[in-house]
């Protein structure tokens, strides 16, 4: 589960929810996870021990990070070149911190940050879209890491990569090992296109890296477990066995809906189990 979930005061309480259900895996923002370091980009020792000292204890490994522009001014993967750099620049931060995490998964959403300004078109977007990404590929080869791109519907703010099709196209263009896809089933459900996304699954599995079970406008996920019991099924069939992350902000109902979420989540997959004795 990511922990956008929760503010950083209710973290070993929702560490405890996430043991205490079976799961192994935290997905991190940064800046709350590494809340008392004054860069939470390049926490000291101490500060990253004890951050994750008290995930461990609770079982749980870090297996991706998001927010990765988090406190990063002026970038723009579409921009003059002050703009680029600066996006450039805070990739790799977020790269270096992965790499020295052994966190293996980097999800890209970002979506303020890629919108294509008027006059450029789709196809020369694309373009430097690609090339950007095959350098920063290298260097997330070389940390032993990936970055997942993510679909971001419009209603994200974002005109670049809105469907899941246009999102695993950019990915096989880019053709590079450590340029992977995120499947997020929020951004389905916006686009109308949830359910179809079962008949999708065999076809982008080659380049799934991570998979965020959201809702619309991050809203408690999953909504109902039967939902996605199928979908967990079809991605276990196809030889799915990376991380499924449950991605949702802090709830009005605080760590009580937290559990709730957990506990579908926990349900489905239970679910799905009993379905393939």
């Amino acid at each position: 589960m990511s922990n956008i979930a929760w503010s950083p005061d209710e973290r070993i309480a929702a560490y405890s929810i996430l043991s205490n259900a079976g799961f192994t895996g935290l997905e991190i923002a940064p800046g709350l996870f590494f809340h008392a370091a004054d860069d939470p980009f390049v926490p000291i020792d101490s500060v990253a021990s004890a951050a994750l000292d008290e995930a461990a204890d609770a079982g749980l490994r870090l297996v991706s990070m998001q927010s990765l522009l988090f406190g990063v001014s002026g970038a723009g993967l579409f921009g003059d070149t002050d703009a680029r750099t600066a996006f450039e620049k805070g990739m790799i931060r977020a790269i270096e911190l992965a790499g020295r995490f052994g966190i293996p998964n980097l999800v890209f959403g970002s979506p303020g940050q890629r919108r294509v300004p008027e006059g450029m078109t789709m196809d020369q977007a694309l373009k430097e879209a690609a090339e950007v990404f095959q350098k920063l590929g290298d260097a997330a080869l070389r940390a032993d890491t990936a970055i997942a791109i993510e679909a971001n519907p419009t209603a994200y703010g974002t005109n670049f990569l809105n469907t899941l099709d246009q999102a695993a196209d950019f990915v096989m263009q880019v053709n590079h090992p450590a340029v992977v896809l995120i499947l997020d089933f929020g951004a389905m459900h916006i686009n109308s296109t949830f359910h179809m996304l079962i008949e999708h699954i065999p076809g982008i599995i080659p380049y799934l890296n991570h998979v965020h079970v959201s809702e619309p406008s991050l809203a408690p996920a999953p909504e109902h477990s039967s939902v996605i019991t199928p979908v967990l099924q079809t991605l276990r069939a196809q030889g799915y066995n990376k991380a499924i992350s449950i991605e949702m902000k802090c709830p009005v109902n605080g760590l009580a809906e937290v559990k709730g979420a957990v506990g579908r989540l926990a349900k489905a997959v239970k679910d799905m189990d009993s379905r393939n004795v």
